[in-house]
């Protein structure tokens, strides 16, 4: 139930974040609609940060300490748009266009997410 949960945050996150930030688009697809596309993107962005992103955190350690974490916002970029990519690729209607629409994106969809877990609860 927890991975509904947190599946749901996701795509309401990455939602918010298509609303909010030009050049982070989420069209309907003729066969499921707004909804249907926004969970096919929730499922892709949780195996992106699934399997990725512990290796390019690994990798990029001293990085992030020289940064003093800041590096988080661009390798949080960096992954929704190869989420973007790897959906356009699986012919998911959702795109990110450039790396500060990606990163303002990534943005939107940590404090949504972030809101959403804090209304659902443990």
């Amino acid at each position: 139930m927890d991975l509904l949960w947190r599946l749901a945050a996701s795509a309401l996150a990455l939602w918010v974040a298509a609303r909010l930030v030009d050049g982070v688009d989420v069209t309907a697809t003729t066969d499921g609609g707004t909804v249907a596309t926004v969970a096919l993107v929730a499922v892709v962005f949780g195996v992106v940060n699934a399997v990725v992103k512990p290796v390019v955190k690994l990798l990029a350690l001293p990085l992030y300490v020289l940064t003093l974490g800041l590096l988080t916002f661009v390798v949080n970029g960096l992954l929704l748009w190869l989420t973007g990519a790897l959906a356009e690729a699986l012919d998911i209607a959702f795109r990110v266009t450039g790396l500060w629409p990606a990163v303002l994106g990534a943005l939107v969809v940590s404090v949504v997410s972030w809101a959403a877990s804090l209304l659902v609860g443990d």
